[in-house]
């Protein structure tokens, strides 16, 4: 279990997040949703250990992680423009981490990854010559060779549309069962976090708007914020949600 209490930062006397607590079941996806500047990038940074806290703690299975180093926490990310190396192919990436880190993952496990993730033709491929999808599924392989204890995804299906967003969309979602592995997702597309996750954090002006299944935020928005900015946001995509939550989507 991952356990924020009263996280806070702020920067030039400005809030960024105010006293965010909240506890992530293991094997749980969570969004952080919220438009741009709501802090949402920062949290995920702040879990991360790329960013630093104020004030609160980061507990992760009972221990407390506050003023650990992101390199000992032992959770991995993948960034929205996936960050891979243009001159190696697609295994040559997937693998580029277990160099310093002989003997985390066996060959056999790799390739285990490699089929889960339908990566078998494509592994001799250089970067540029992979699709989106291809690419965003490169990084998720190259991120579970690490057996990372969380994973954290940053917008990862921004540049992504179409029936390839809905096959990384099924993934993400197999990857956090089959492994058993918590994931946190930042996006603001609202559309995303509600047919993605278990639940969803709503970040306003750095605070937390809502909290709860995307169930619970559809039938009962705690407040103006959550109803204008999740209705308002889907208007163009109403038939998908209205399919998922029918009569409450009104």
């Amino acid at each position: 279990m991952l356990k924020l209490q009263n996280i806070s930062k702020h920067y030039d006397n400005k809030v960024v997040l105010e006293d965010i607590s909240l506890d992530i079941q293991a094997g749980e996806i969570v969004s952080l949703l919220g438009p741009s500047g709501s802090g949402k990038t920062t949290l995920l940074n702040i879990i991360l250990g790329l960013a630093k806290m104020e004030q609160g703690q980061i507990i992760f299975n009972d221990q407390d992680l506050s003023n650990v180093s992101m390199k000992k926490r032992g959770f991995n990310i993948v960034f929205q423009d996936y960050a891979l190396f243009p001159n190696l192919n697609a295994y040559e990436n997937i693998v580029y981490g277990l160099k310093n880190k002989k003997g985390l993952t066996s060959e056999h496990e790799v390739q285990e990854y490699i089929e889960f993730l339908e990566l078998k033709p494509h592994l001799t491929k250089k970067i540029g010559a992979l699709s989106g999808g291809q690419k965003q599924r490169v990084a998720l392989a190259r991120t579970l060779v690490m057996k990372p204890k969380l994973l954290l995804l940053d917008e990862p299906l921004s540049a992504l549309d179409g029936i390839i967003k809905e096959s990384i969309k099924a993934r993400i979602k197999s990857i956090a069962r089959e492994y058993k592995l918590t994931t946190i997702i930042v996006t603001h597309d609202p559309e995303e976090a509600l047919t993605l996750s278990d639940k969803i954090l709503i970040i306003n002006q750095g605070h937390i708007a809502q909290f709860g299944t995307p169930q619970e935020i559809i039938q009962q928005p705690s407040n103006d914020f959550v109803k204008e900015f999740i209705l308002g946001q889907l208007q163009v995509k109403r038939e998908n949600i209205y399919n998922l939550f029918g009569e409450h989507y009104a």
